[in-house]
């Protein structure tokens, strides 16, 4: 699996992760096997939050990774209604308590909320300090609130910035792609195959797909993931909720696409105007 420098952690993250959001809906060996075959494949990055399912995503990613938590890396996120300086080490405990460790790679804010950011940053640095996480980013950011959090911390300290990235949704690359090439902030792309709308072969953009995947002998999402991890520090996180999946998913870290081929679904995939605010979902 190729990796990257995961922005200034000095981590080499595995380009390919996995992504838990609505994990827990399914059948939870089913969950597991997944997330476990994604392991074996190196895809050791494993994104989750304490919003998804109410902690239940944590708790299938604790039985997943029992007995090989130190070959992970493990994201979490904060929601932002409970990231005040205070209660963002009460999030990160019961996140820590759900996942069965003592410590996550890295945390994140969900995304933009009522408390001061200031106040959320330092609960970060304190839980930095006493070891419970190694690193800390964002998620939902913008440019202006990544200023701000630049302002608030200081070069090198916010590790990622996690946006919606998929081919039909490129506007992170206007502005906020370029902002975190900049100042070595790791872009990790979520729901890389859109909202239940990835391209059908039947359509032109599918079509350009089935083609440079043929010739690859991968996958059209293969060939989606590696165009989307085609820049180092840009990183995504596809959700399996069955091992094939899982596997499927993690073949996309050995396709290299051609100049042209990068090219060719950089035309068939526009990237749209600039000025329509940050997507989200």
């Amino acid at each position: 699996m190729k990796t990257y420098r995961f922005g200034p952690t000095g981590r080499d993250v595995p380009i390919i992760g996995q992504g838990t959001w609505y994990i827990e809906r399914g059948p939870r060996p089913a969950a597991v096997a997944a997330l476990q075959r994604g392991l074996d494949l190196g895809m050791t990055h494993i994104d989750t939050a304490e919003m998804y399912g109410s902690g239940q995503a944590e708790d299938v990613v604790a039985e997943a990774v029992k007995g090989r938590r130190d070959s992970c890396f493990i994201v979490s996120k904060v929601l932002p209604q409970n990231a005040s300086r205070g209660g963002v080490i009460k999030a990160c405990d019961a996140s820590l308590a759900r996942l069965k460790t003592d410590r996550l790679d890295c945390y994140l804010l969900h995304w933009p909320g009522s408390h001061p950011l200031k106040d959320t940053i330092e609960g970060f640095e304190r839980l930095k300090k006493e070891g419970k996480i190694l690193s800390w980013g964002v998620s939902n950011f913008d440019v202006a609130e990544l200023e701000e959090a630049l302002r608030i911390a200081g070069d090198g300290a916010i590790a990622c910035n996690k946006v919606l990235y998929h081919l039909g949704e490129r506007a992170i690359e206007h502005e906020v792609l370029p902002w975190c090439e900049d100042h070595g902030v790791a872009m990790v792309g979520y729901s890389p195959f859109g909202h239940d709308d990835f391209p059908g072969a039947n359509t032109p953009g599918g079509f350009v797909l089935a083609q440079i995947a043929k010739a690859h002998g991968a996958t059209p999402r293969q060939v989606a993931l590696a165009f989307l991890t085609r820049r180092p520090l840009m990183f995504t996180i596809p959700k399996a909720a069955k091992a094939d999946h899982a596997a499927d998913n993690a073949g996309a870290g050995g396709v290299r696409l051609t100049k042209a081929e990068i090219a060719a679904i950089d035309y068939a995939f526009p990237l749209g105007r600039k000025g329509r605010g940050l997507p989200m979902l």
